[in-house]
């Protein structure tokens, strides 16, 4: 009698794939259902950011960083801002900084939005996403509305912001924080304590805390297996430390720490805390009242030196490195994001896995291609 043999398939997983969250390929090995082999194929979206840089001015290269992560420009724009300015030893106004620090929580919240809400719809809610989506809505109205953009926002300047805020703003920003705890307690209602989705998720693809060290994972990759460590805390900037917020870390309370689900609700825990930091930046800004927050425009050269500053992103650690050579133009800038030391991790975490529960790990680490290729 002939024995039942099976033999591994290589499959492409995008790069156009409605899972994989932008154009990233995953080449596969598989047997059947069961992932063998998941390699990572990076660089389809590759725009040379990095080496432009070294062809720009320094203020002429802010709309750049809006590119870096299109779904949090504002973060990238808080990071680049605070390099320059630690490099050629600016100051930057506290109402400048106040505006950059509600802004960029703000984004905060519009990128988890995007996160968990089609995080729910990869794995098969499809509702969830059009209540994510309104929300975010209302977080890009406040936006454009300071700026006049909804994606890329170019609002930041190195030294302050492009505009201040428009009359009346501060109200309707703290109007949509008023609201937005009860939008968050609903969604609570719908999907995160949902029994379908907690069982889908919980204890699916889980990354022991030591792990997640080794492979560099940050934010709330890092925080979800356990790791309690925030940069806006921990290692502050701008004015984080005059902010009390809590740090949400990965609690096991459905599956176990590290998993899926953990990474799921870590980013709902921390966007009631970057609601709660927009409201105390709110309630500082009357204090600056007539304060210029925005800079001369200028161009201006740093001395030769260099330096590396690292800022709290929504996908985790934005690092901005930054070299100056004496001239107008940086000699060299590096990014260091979240989304690219996540794919670090994919082909270890990955072996054994089902390929639908490969979907849910690529949601559940929030990964943007503008993020991986720069």
């Amino acid at each position: 009698m002939a024995t039942l043999q099976t033999v591994e398939m290589e499959l492409n997983m995008g790069p156009q794939h409605p899972s994989t969250h932008g154009v990233i390929r995953f080449i596969l090995r598989t047997d059947g259902e069961v992932i063998a082999d998941c390699k990572p194929d990076v660089g389809y979206l590759h725009r040379s950011i990095e080496k432009i840089a070294e062809l720009c001015t320094y203020n002429g290269f802010m709309p750049y960083t809006d590119r870096v992560d299109y779904v949090a420009a504002m973060n990238a724009n808080h990071a680049y801002a605070l390099a320059v300015e630690k490099l050629a030893g600016l100051p930057c106004p506290r109402r400048a900084e106040l505006l950059r620090m509600i802004t960029a929580e703000l984004g905060r919240v519009s990128s988890h939005l995007i996160s968990v809400g089609t995080m729910a719809m990869d794995v098969g809610a499809v509702t969830p996403f059009p209540y994510a989506l309104r929300e975010r809505e209302r977080i890009n109205d406040l936006l454009e509305e300071i700026c006049g953009a909804r994606l890329t926002f170019n609002y930041h300047r190195i030294g302050g912001v492009g505009w201040d805020m428009p009359e009346g703003w501060d109200k309707k920003a703290r109007k949509f924080c008023d609201s937005y705890d009860k939008i968050l307690d609903e969604w609570d209602r719908l999907i995160t304590k949902s029994h379908i989705f907690v069982e889908r998720l919980a204890g699916v693809v889980t990354i022991p805390a030591a792990d997640a060290i080794d492979f560099g994972l940050s934010g709330p990759n890092l925080r979800a297996s356990g790791v309690d460590f925030d940069l806006r805390r921990d290692e502050p900037y701008a004015l984080y430390p005059e902010m009390t917020f809590a740090v949400p870390v990965g609690a096991g309370a459905a599956g176990v720490v590290g998993d899926s689900y953990n990474r799921f609700v870590v980013r709902v825990q921390e966007m009631r805390e970057s609601v709660r930091i927009v409201r105390q930046c709110l309630s500082l800004l009357p204090a600056t009242a007539g304060e210029n927050p925005v800079p001369k425009p200028k161009n201006f050269k740093v001395k030769p030196n260099e330096c590396y500053v690292r800022t709290e992103a929504p996908r985790g650690e934005m690092g901005i490195y930054v070299v100056s050579d004496g001239s107008d133009k940086p000699w060299r800038y590096k990014a260091r994001t979240g989304s690219f030391t996540a794919m670090g991790a994919v082909q270890h975490v990955s072996s054994g896995i089902l390929i639908a529960d490969l979907v849910a790990l690529i949601a559940s680490f929030d990964v943007v291609a503008p993020e991986i290729d720069r």
